[in-house]
C-alpha cells in the first residue's frame, strides 16, 4: 500500500496571448523596462490592457446586462447540472472569464442539460467533454 496519492492537477489561473508589434513599439517598451517603469514587457503590456479595460468599463456592463453574461470565474459540477437535469430544464452558458467543468462531469450528463456554451475568455473541460459539446460551443 502506498502513501502517495494523486493530486488535481493545478489549473493555470491566466491564458497564454501572442500578440506582434512593430520594432518602434517594441523598443519603446524596452526603454520604459530599461529605465525602471515596469520590470517587464509583460507588466506593461497587462497594465496597458488593465488600463484600456477600466476605460471600457461602462460600456463591458452594458453588454453584459444586454447579453445576459456571467462575469468571472463559474464553476460547473455533477452536482449543478443533475440539478438543472432533474428540474427539466437545459442550460445556456454565457461567460465572459473562465467557465470549468469539474473532471468527473460525463460527456453524457453535459449532453443532456446543455445547450449552448458561449465563452469570451477561456473554458476548461476535458477533451472528451468538449468533444461532445463541439456543436454547442460557440
Amino acid at each position: 500500500m502506498s502513501n502517495v496519492r494523486q493530486l488535481r492537477d493545478k489549473q493555470p489561473e491566466n491564458e497564454k496571448i501572442t500578440i506582434n508589434l512593430g520594432f518602434v513599439d517594441l523598443g519603446r517598451i524596452d526603454l520604459l523596462v530599461q529605465e525602471g517603469f515596469y520590470s517587464n514587457r509583460s507588466d506593461l503590456i497587462r497594465a496597458a490592457i488593465r488600463n484600456q479595460l477600466e476605460s471600457h468599463g461602462d460600456a463591458v456592463s452594458k453588454s453584459l446586462e444586454r447579453h445576459t453574461m456571467e462575469l468571472g470565474l463559474r464553476d460547473y459540477s455533477v452536482g449543478d447540472l443533475e440539478a438543472v437535469r432533474d428540474a427539466g430544464e437545459v442550460l445556456h452558458i454565457k461567460v465572459v472569464g473562465l467557465a470549468r467543468f469539474d473532471p468527473d462531469v460525463t460527456p453524457e450528463l453535459a449532453l443532456q442539460t446543455i445547450a449552448s456554451i458561449t465563452v469570451l475568455g477561456a473554458l476548461q473541460a476535458s477533451a472528451e467533454l468538449k468533444k461532445a459539446l463541439a456543436d454547442r460551443i460557440k
